[in-house]
């Protein structure tokens, strides 16, 4: 993953843990409503994917067994890792994109009821993807995989050249010669693997994307309804297709692109067939970015009006997010497929420990409450979510304090201690176990492995019953809280 120049450790502070009662009297373990629902409580576990469902899309035991692990510590809210809308192979993620998997996720639904008593309310984020091909083998790549044209074969020196001769020949070029001969898109798929964009309008399934994803997310919505979730996340984020549509770089020119209105079309087009399927009563909201992190990518001024634009729609929350981007990816190994959170971009959704001056904790919190502040200028009061290295109490407490946001997130820190929430509300905070910010997890998750903590993965792993990795060297989930 990139790293800031400055490499300055920041490790993370616990604070000053209230007592009982003074968490029982905190904004924080106040109650807030989402649409037509209560929260009993501020808090809110963002969408994690752990690499637990089957190979077909499925929730298993060890899915179960996760969420059970956050929700038995009761916080406000919990995101289901995001869950692809469309019935096409995607490997060991959650799908919803055919009634097939509806008992599974009810079952999923109820483990979080049973777990929390009742007390946390359960949400599932959304989600499609383009295509991203693996890093290919250069020579399999000019013998199979590119489509030899025209300026190839006038490079090569003879236009009616034997397409097997100009593979052959291609595959001598040194780099840089490379670089003049193939064009962009061509060098990304040698060196990075091929990437379908929303722009690749000369694709007739990319063109028709307006026309298909709104019945596609509304679909996956009944079927969340369906299943017993308390709401659904629409994940408008990082580097998938609706943040993608949100870009600056969408240049589309068929009216989903080119403008900031443009731009949101689509998305707002797939919130009322949403809202259109699941009724005015369902809690929609969705997962977006603040800024995208990239040379000439959208910022917060693109964000606040694209927030403005989804509250004044009906979505009944925002959750903000940053980076995480494939633009500016680091180059994977041949045979891995690029990763969006190991550039400058990825590192400002995940920052670790070792970051510039700033710090990695609550990088997100400025851009966070410039959106906040323009919902509220125009009238509207869509609660806002804001995440970010936020691990101790006086932390989270001072973001509602100073109107940064509504809600606050804890992803990693949820982590490392699924008990945070019971811990902190019942004033035994100094038993919390706080994130390192080391971004083991992230690792884990950018090599596709079951995801786990460093600091509580190899602890008692002798102990009868639990649950072990695949390669039966870590814990598949924590140690339990008494």
């Amino acid at each position: 993953m990139w790293r800031p120049a400055e490499r300055i450790r920041h490790d993370p502070q616990p604070g000053r843990w209230p007592s009982e009662a003074e968490a029982a009297a905190s904004r924080l373990f106040s109650p807030i409503r989402i649409g037509k629902l209560t929260l009993e409580q501020r808090t809110w576990v963002p969408a994690m994917v752990p690499w637990r469902a089957s190979a077909d899309g499925e929730v298993t035991p060890q899915v179960l067994e996760w969420y059970r692990c956050f929700a038995r510590g009761r916080p406000g809210a919990l995101v289901v890792e995001a869950t692809g809308i469309r019935d096409i192979p995607s490997g060991p993620l959650l799908r919803i994109g055919d009634d097939r998997f509806l008992p599974g996720l009810a079952g999923l639904v109820r483990t979080v009821r049973e777990a929390s008593g009742g007390a946390t309310r359960v949400f599932i984020q959304l989600i499609d993807f383009l295509l991203i091909r693996r890093r290919p083998d250069p020579g399999r790549y000019f013998s199979q995989f590119l489509s030899v044209t025209p300026g190839h074969r006038a490079a090569f020196g003879d236009p009616a050249a034997d397409e097997a001769a100009v593979r052959r020949w291609l595959a001598t070029l040194p780099p840089e010669q490379l670089a003049r001969v193939l064009d962009a898109r061509e060098l990304e798929a040698l060196q990075f693997g091929a990437r379908e964009r929303v722009t690749d309008l000369h694709l007739p399934h990319v063109r028709d994307l307006p026309r298909t994803l709104p019945g596609e997310f509304s679909a996956a919505a009944r079927r969340a309804r369906l299943a017993g979730f308390d709401g659904v996340e629409l994940h408008f984020a990082h580097a998938y297709t609706m943040a993608s549509f949100l870009s600056r770089l969408n240049d589309r020119h068929d009216g989903y692109g080119g403008t900031p209105e443009g731009r949101l079309r689509l998305p707002l087009e797939v919130l009322r067939a949403v809202r259109g399927e699941v009724g005015a009563d369902y809690p929609v909201g969705s997962r977006f970015l603040t800024e995208e992190c990239i040379d000439g990518g959208s910022g917060p001024g693109e964000a606040a009006h694209y927030g403005q634009a989804f509250a004044r729609a009906g979505m009944d929350f925002l959750s903000l997010s940053r980076g995480g981007k494939f633009e500016d990816a680091r180059q994977p190994k041949v045979g891995e497929a690029a990763y969006p959170y190991t550039g400058r971009s990825g590192y400002e959704c995940m920052p670790s420990y070792y970051s510039d001056a700033r710090g990695p904790f609550g990088r997100n919190l400025a851009a966070t409450a410039q959106i906040r502040a323009a919902v509220r200028a125009a009238g509207l009061q869509t609660p806002i979510v804001a995440a970010g290295g936020i691990h101790n109490f006086t932390q989270a407490e001072a973001v509602l304090e100073k109107g940064e946001a509504d809600i606050v997130g804890f992803a990693r820190q949820a982590l490392a201690d699924p008990d945070w929430f019971r811990k902190v509300r019942g004033g035994r905070g100094a038993e919390v176990r706080l994130c390192l910010y080391t971004n083991y997890c992230e690792a884990l998750d950018q090599r596709h492995r079951q995801v786990t903590c460093e600091l509580w993965d190899r602890l008692a792993l002798d102990e009868p019953g639990i649950a072990l990795s695949s390669d039966g060297k870590r814990r598949l989930t924590p140690p339990p809280w008494s």
